[in-house]
């Protein structure tokens, strides 16, 4: 009777594990949480961070500067698969979020940390590689400018904060 109760003991203790295991990653397989606005980074479960130094993104844009209310297009491009993401503009000069999407790929969506648009994240844990947006600088000047991109390659593997090249605001004494 005593090896019997163990096991059921062992049996609940696992189905627990594994629903509160399978219900957190259902939670973010539809985009990142409002949590990770800030920071950028991933709220999985012991999740494990790689050095953006040794990461395998790069972001790309055709546009060495903007003007105010430009339209920026956007690439990221990747070596391997990954899951999910989060993709930011910000302003060099204080780290803040700035501008807002406008063309969005298929496995995304909106997401509005500060102000409507002004970040995108993955919508499905569909694999991705290579992702084009177009981001709409506001009609004030702001700055110059950098993307940021986090990257979930797996639910327990990310690389935060992949930055590109500053992007300059034209127009600026």
């Amino acid at each position: 009777m005593e090896d019997g109760g163990r096991a059921h003991t062992a049996i609940v203790g696992w189905a627990c594990t594994t629903l509160c295991l399978v219900s957190c990653a259902a939670a973010f397989s539809q985009g990142a949480s409002l949590s990770a606005c800030s920071d950028m980074m991933p709220r999985h479960l012991r999740v494990q961070l790689h050095s953006s130094n040794s990461n395998y993104i790069t972001i790309h844009t055709n546009m060495s500067f903007f003007f105010p209310g430009d339209k920026v297009p956007v690439t990221v491009r990747s070596t391997r698969d990954y899951m999910g993401f989060m993709l930011q503009a910000r302003k060099v000069s204080n780290n803040e979020i700035a501008g807002t999407f406008i063309f969005l790929p298929p496995g995304s969506k909106l997401l509005t940390c500060f102000e409507d648009g002004d970040t995108v994240t993955h919508s499905d844990k569909s694999l991705k590689r290579n992702l084009s947006f177009v981001w709409k600088a506001p009609d004030q000047p702001i700055g110059d400018i950098k993307f940021f991109i986090s990257i979930v390659q797996s639910y327990f593997v990310y690389w935060a904060k992949i930055e590109s090249a500053a992007v300059a605001q034209g127009g600026q004494n």
